[in-house]
């Protein structure tokens, strides 16, 4: 059995008009799989407490079992109060929320860097690899600096019409860390895999990055 801890955001609005958090998909499915495979999860946010889910996520489509994982959204644990060796994989759910909160967060950074460093998978979907931007591994260098990894891409920033309310380009951020930045047509599932190093490029990829994580343990 491995032990995951996901970590949300705490961010509910992006402006007094626009509100946001996590994009529900990017937690559920993924907290679903690991549930079902027998994992024991965690998750935790900067603040504690609620981790907001973004309405745009939210459709009388969405398959029943999803709404069960919505309570682990309402009671987050703080960051500061995780043991990090408690567990083996460190997975960051997406939504716009996260470019306002988990994106530079010296928390957060601390966090990345030793999973990253201590060879544990760490994993991130969509926006939420705004988390891995500014660690380090233990030479000094960007944990992503000649990594292959994906993220939601300018293209798909463009066509959703939230480039001009977002705080930076997390393509541009990602490819100026160093990154083999690597994307796929707007909203097609895609995950890369660089040693310990998992990211998903969209909502659209939130199954295949469960997967693959659980693939890297078999």
């Amino acid at each position: 059995m491995k032990n995951v801890l996901f970590v949300v955001t705490n961010t509910e609005k992006i402006n007094s008009e626009l509100k946001t958090g996590v994009y529900f998909e990017e937690f559920a499915v993924p907290y679903l799989v690991f549930e079902k495979t027998g994992y024991k999860i965690d998750v935790a946010s900067i603040k504690g407490g609620i981790s907001p889910i973004d309405e745009n996520s939210l459709s009388c489509s969405n398959p029943d079992e999803w709404d069960e994982t919505a309570k682990y959204l309402k009671n987050t644990v703080k960051i500061e109060d995780i043991n990090p060796e408690n567990y083996d994989v460190l997975f960051f759910s997406g939504g716009h929320g996260p470019m306002f909160d988990i994106a530079y967060n010296p928390l957060i950074k601390k966090l990345t860097e030793k999973f990253y460093n201590e060879n544990k998978v760490v994993s991130a979907v969509c926006h939420g690899v705004c988390a891995l931007l500014g660690a380090k591994d233990k030479d000094g260098n960007s944990i992503l600096k000649g990594k292959k990894v994906t993220s939601f891409t300018n293209k798909e920033e463009n066509i959703a019409k939230m480039t001009e309310f977002m705080p930076f380009s997390l393509e541009d951020k990602i490819k100026e860390e160093g990154a083999n930045y690597i994307e796929m047509s707007p909203f097609k599932e895609h995950v890369e895999k660089d040693l310990n190093l998992i990211t998903g490029q969209n909502q659209n990829s939130a199954l295949k990055i469960a997967e693959t994580i659980i693939e890297y343990f078999s």
